[in-house]
């Protein structure tokens, strides 16, 4: 095991689900009956699925939420045990668990990049697990040790609580910012570390301003993802780096400098973007970084300037994904949660940051070579993981 974080403590709070998944030949006509070609009941929930993600690299995660007494609630619980995620702190409803019905097609056989057909019917589960579902000796437990703390936007009443006191504790939180979500925006101010799906980030970049300024996106000048990234770093300033997933394009991340003071050449942040691309090898099939840091023409710290925005000292990272082989590409529900489990390890394990990015491309791709959120995901002994675990 990497850095003998074996031991390490990560607190998740937010959804968990059973998920249905099914595989089609084609998507439905209206009024059609169609047969699967693969169907499978699975455990899901963007954070229980990080979280069994942590589990299976060897941490000890902690999981806050909801779920009915009921058998699917029970079910949903069984398996969170069975993988090692600790549900002791989980409140129970007397109604229902939530549920979520996902449909796809197997034009994915094609490649990552035909994975256009996915369907999903989601019905939340009520009530909502509230702040008082959660006594405070509870939360104090579940906290207890805890080296990191992971909230994905739901059950945002809850969460905050829960993030006003990992703050007090000064326990750093990892934000998943897949979409705006009611309460986003305050989680995301106590945040230390956020990641976002990839058709979001200027609007990530816009409810953290909105707000305080009152301008739209095109008046912020937020119409790349870089110039949005360096507003969410200017806006918040606790964040130390702000990650946005791209599928089957990797990875872009921008990293505050913890050295503003030192004297830095200013560039621009799409034009660096464009310089970090250009340095891909595309002939490369297993997940690569590049990052500003490594380019000898700018200096470690560099000042990035984003025109009508502002500039903010950091580096800029991209990240590739791993080229996975059409015969082997099977499901892409869940690929960036398995991306936030491994970020999550990676925090932990004190990796450096392009050593990070190309350990969570892989943990995701493995995901990928399954059915699910889940059954793919890698344990820490898996040998496409042994670059990374064990140096």
């Amino acid at each position: 095991m990497s850095r003998n974080c074996e031991n390490t403590i990560v607190v998740g709070c937010g959804a968990v689900s059973l998920d249905f998944l099914a595989i089609v030949a084609a998507f439905p006509n209206p009024d059609d009956k169609i047969r699967s070609t693969s169907f499978k009941v699975q455990g899901g929930g963007n954070t229980a699925n990080a979280l069994t993600c942590v589990s299976r690299l060897g941490l000890k995660p902690r999981l806050i939420s909801k779920v009915a007494d009921d058998t699917q609630g029970r079910d949903i619980l069984h398996e969170l045990q069975v993988d090692g995620v600790d549900t002791s702190f989980m409140a129970l409803s007397l109604y229902t668990s939530d549920l979520c019905f996902a449909k796809e097609t197997e034009e994915k056989k094609q490649g990552l990049s035909g994975c256009k057909s996915r369907t999903c019917i989601h019905t939340p589960g009520f009530p909502p697990m509230k702040p008082d579902d959660l006594p405070k000796s509870s939360l104090l437990t579940a906290l207890n040790g805890a080296r990191i703390i992971h909230f994905d936007g739901r059950l945002h009443e809850t969460a905050l609580v829960v993030a006003h006191e990992a703050v007090k504790k000064n326990i750093p939180i990892l934000m998943d910012a897949e979409r705006l979500r009611e309460g986003l925006d305050d989680l995301v101010e106590l945040a230390d570390y956020v990641v976002c799906a990839a058709q979001f980030p200027q609007a990530c970049a816009l409810f953290s301003l909105k707000v305080i300024y009152h301008m739209s996106l095109h008046e912020l000048g937020a119409s790349t993802a870089p110039k949005a990234l360096v507003c969410m770093l200017l806006r918040l300033p606790n964040i130390k780096f702000v990650i946005v997933t791209l599928g089957k394009d990797g990875c872009i991340m921008l990293e505050r400098s913890v050295d503003e003071d030192v004297s830095t050449e200013e560039v621009d942040v799409d034009k660096l973007l464009e310089s970090l691309e250009m340095r891909k090898d595309r002939s490369i099939h297993i997940p690569t970084c590049i990052s500003s840091v490594n380019n000898l023409s700018i200096m470690s710290v560099t000042k990035l300037r984003a025109e009508g925005i502002g500039t903010v000292c950091g580096q800029l990272y991209i990240g590739t994904a791993e080229n996975i082989p059409p015969s082997e590409l099977i499901d892409t529900t869940g690929a960036g949660d398995a991306f936030i489990g491994a970020v999550l390890y990676a925090i932990c394990a004190n990796f450096e940051r392009e050593k990070m990015l190309c350990f969570a491309a892989t943990v995701a791709a493995s995901k990928c070579r399954a059915l699910g959120a889940r059954s793919g995901l890698p344990y820490s002994t898996d040998p496409c993981l042994a670059s990374f675990m064990h140096y």
